[in-house]
């Protein structure tokens, strides 16, 4: 049973202030579309499971850090740095 819809009057959900409240309260994220290489999401997903976590995280994590210019190298060093001189 296909039903058509009529989207020709819709509304984004920012102009919708219940929308618009709902897309604040998640925290400033925002829902996107990506294509990723099938064992690149393989890796984000195995390392989830195995640390109990969620890809979507992991990969956001990622991102952020190349965004910031940081690289692995550093994550390395830091977390040395941490272990040799704990606080």
């Amino acid at each position: 049973m296909d039903k058509e819809y009529d989207f020709t009057n819709a509304k984004r959900a920012h102009d919708v202030p219940h929308l618009a409240q709902l897309q604040a309260e998640q925290g400033g994220k925002s829902r996107i579309t990506i294509r990723v290489d099938n064992d690149t999401l393989a890796i984000f997903k195995a390392r989830a499971e195995m640390s109990g976590g969620n890809y979507q995280t992991l990969m956001n994590e990622a991102l952020r850090q190349f965004a910031q210019g940081i690289t692995l190298a550093d994550v390395v060093r830091e977390t040395i740095r941490k272990e040799l001189h704990p606080t």
